[in-house]
């Protein structure tokens, strides 16, 4: 049995800030953290955050967009998410789970701003990501 602590990251369509979420916290805390991520409304990994995280040496071209249905039943010690919409429609079934929130801004779709314009909002919000969740981490250490 892993003393792993078992984290789910939600938002709604788990294509970026989740995604990206669950690359960092598994690459910067993956020792003390088995990290799952999901979506209210599942669609896909956008290609902007696999290019940001890229940037920062993390793979996530592997992930998948993945339904929160998929997790009912599971066993989770936290249940963060990272959008307004995730949290209000947040299941139940996750019982005795600490659940946490935070809100980031949701990255442009593809087709609003230029490339540079919609790259820099996926650069920072991956930051403030990391920062809040190496916040979240050290606070569990």
């Amino acid at each position: 049995m892993s003393d792993k602590k078992r984290v789910l990251i939600l938002c709604t369509g788990n294509s970026a800030r989740s995604q990206m979420a669950e690359g960092l916290l598994r690459h910067d805390a993956g020792e003390r953290f088995d990290v799952e991520s999901a979506g209210t409304k599942a669609s896909s990994v956008r290609r902007e955050a696999i290019t940001v995280m890229s940037e920062l040496g993390i793979d996530i071209s592997g992930q998948r967009s993945k339904n929160v249905d998929e997790f009912e039943g599971q066993r989770f010690d936290y249940v963060i998410t990272v959008c307004d919409n995730a949290r209000e429609t947040c299941p139940v079934f996750f019982g005795a789970a600490e659940k946490l929130h935070h809100s980031f801004d949701d990255p442009p779709a593809p087709l609003a701003g230029t490339d540079d314009e919609r790259m820099t909002v996926f650069r920072r919000v991956r930051d403030e990501l990391r920062a809040y969740l190496r916040d979240f981490s050290s606070r569990l250490a």
